[in-house]
């Protein structure tokens, strides 16, 4: 590629479960891809995106429902708005602040310090009935760990980011951010650099690991079974930073929460 952007889903994974190796998962994998194409074996500066809920499974990160017994703040909730109160008492558990709980939807701040909806708690694409899966505890380290397996077996510098669909303020939809990354840093600070017209810029931060997560959701989709993702053709800032330290707003600065 001499300019632009390749993103290419690996394989599906078969289903992920708990203690699953899930480095191992995706090398083989991404070695079946470049089997296909050897075009697209592991090359420096590639990421693999790998989307939060494989991970979160593989390390555990899952809870059955028929063993909750919520509370009757989560009950009333539930019966006010047709949710599930074990799914309404789980995310409260895993949220750290409250920001709105109104019309059946309950935005919090995670332990993380991520503000989203209803803590990261997902049951969609679990695979198992009764059963939600939780963000992984450190999101930066799940991250590491897949990519420290990764460079060992292919011999290159890679990165990888691990991924999760967030809504957005005031506008309808959702799109994947990264809740974790390694091998690069996750934003290119602008600040201080001329633009196309000379002029200074004094706020630009591209938000970069979250724009590949993107384009990685966009290859793989949401229902096929594909949650590994080649993006090759970005540029990534140097650095290794992480998504807790460089990218999630200290409340100091939050305007609105």
């Amino acid at each position: 590629m001499t300019s632009g952007l390749l993103a290419v889903a690996l394989p599906p994974l078969p289903q992920v479960r708990p203690g699953d190796d899930l480095a191992a998962m995706a090398i083989e994998a991404w070695r079946s891809l470049a089997d296909e194409d050897p075009s697209l074996a592991p090359a420096a500066g590639d990421v693999l995106v790998v989307t939060q809920k494989v991970v979160s499974k593989a390390e555990g990160r899952v809870v059955d429902l028929r063993t909750v017994q919520p509370r009757p703040a989560a009950v009333d909730f539930a019966a006010r708005f047709e949710r599930d109160a074990r799914q309404v008492e789980v995310v409260l558990r895993e949220s750290v602040d409250i920001l709105r709980m109104e019309r059946g939807v309950i935005i919090s701040r995670t332990a993380h310090g991520f503000v989203c909806a209803n803590a990261g708690v997902d049951a969609s694409n679990v695979g198992e009935p009764d059963t939600v899966t939780l963000l992984p505890e450190d999101p930066d380290a799940s991250a590491r760990g897949i990519r420290d397996r990764l460079v060992a077996a292919f011999g290159v510098p890679i990165g990888v980011i691990v991924s999760d669909s967030f809504g957005r303020p005031w506008r309808w939809g959702i799109t994947d951010v990264a809740l974790g990354v390694a091998g690069f840093a996750p934003l290119d600070d602008l600040r201080g650099h001329p633009d196309a017209d000379g002029r200074v810029m004094h706020a630009t931060v591209v938000a970069v690991a979250d724009e590949i997560a993107s384009a990685a959701e966009l290859a793989s989709g949401k229902v096929t079974g594909r949650p590994l993702t080649l993006v090759r053709g970005a540029t990534l800032p140097d650095g290794d930073g992480t998504v807790a330290r460089d990218v999630v707003m200290p409340r100091d600065a939050d305007l609105f929460t």
